[in-house]
């Protein structure tokens, strides 16, 4: 992480870390209550949708007009894939191996960001990132012994779920910074689009399999998923923000977003006893895959930041 990031943009990036910390403790509450990953998927984004084109309706004029349909055509690629795939994955990852498990294997999503970073935005890839990556590795490796999670168990082939939720929001973040870099869009055009196409692929799912899969669910996770729908918005278009600012590369915005497990470990300590086991490996395995996706993303300017601070 560039420690010499302004203020306003490590704030922006911080923000999310905690929202995303916290919201997997409810979505899991939930979903142990009888919710399940497609309803959790398409309750969040409907209540995103509706916030960011209300949004635009109120505080931008004319939005969408100053827009080319191939970067309209980015932010619905990111929106289908980085969103609709990607909450499905961590829904279901979840679901299976527990919020805290979860949380710190979908963080490993920087990894991902880092080589389609470097292969379609031109981003240097620094030296320190063979190091991240070796620690991310062990860092997982470390969480598939750690006999920690769900108190129901595990396999380890269960962290492929959300491990492929961090490859699908790799993908949808390097998508929205190649979108937000061609200067048309603002902040909240951009997540309007995703969070819109997210709704449309997510509709047309559930058309397919049936809404049976949607409803007839517990009445109060409907309030959960739509609780963490609010909580995400806010943290999303805090996140969009600070891709947008000039210094918002991914190497300065996703090491800080990535430390959002390390919340969800000490929320699930305080709140999930009954349904998940934190384990001293789970608190290691989710530390060193937070310092190797900050080494993977942040490389020589993370280095740089922990020399300036006297380590």
């Amino acid at each position: 992480m560039d420690l010499s990031a302004p203020l306003s943009v490590l704030l922006l990036a911080f923000a999310p870390a905690v929202m995303w910390g916290f919201t997997p403790v409810i979505e899991k509450r939930a979903l142990s209550g009888g919710g399940n990953p497609l309803q959790a998927s398409l309750v969040v984004v409907v209540v995103d949708s509706t916030i960011y084109l209300g949004a635009l309706a109120v505080f931008q004029d004319n939005p969408f007009s100053g827009l080319s349909l191939e970067t309209i055509g980015i932010f619905v690629a990111a929106g289908a894939i980085g969103t609709a795939l990607g909450r499905l994955a961590i829904f279901a990852g979840n679901a299976r191996v527990g919020a805290s498990i979860s949380s710190a294997v979908v963080s490993a999503r920087p990894l991902f960001a880092t080589a389609l970073a470097v292969g379609f935005l031109g981003e240097p890839l620094s030296a320190p990132t063979a190091v991240g990556i070796v620690v991310l590795v062990v860092g997982l490796g470390v969480l598939s012994v750690a006999k920690g999670g769900d108190l129901e168990g595990w396999s380890n082939k269960d962290l492929l779920v959300p491990l492929a939720a961090a490859a699908f929001f790799a993908l949808g973040n390097v998508a929205r910074r190649w979108g937000l870099a061609a200067g048309e869009a603002t902040p909240l055009e951009a997540v309007a689009i995703n969070e819109f196409a997210a709704l449309l692929t997510l509709g047309a799912y559930v058309a397919v399999v049936g809404r049976e899969r949607v409803l007839n669910r517990p009445r109060r996770s409907y309030f959960v998923f739509a609780a963490s729908g609010v909580i995400t918005s806010v943290a999303l278009l805090s996140m969009f923000t600070a891709l947008a600012a000039p210094e918002g590369r991914i190497a300065v915005v996703d090491p800080l977003v990535a430390t959002a497990p390390l919340f969800t470990v000490v929320f699930s300590w305080i709140w999930l006893g009954d349904l998940e086991r934190v384990t001293r490996g789970v608190v290691a395995g989710v530390v060193l895959v937070v310092l190797g996706a900050a080494l993977v993303t942040g490389g020589p300017a993370l280095v740089r930041g922990i020399s300036s601070l006297g380590f």
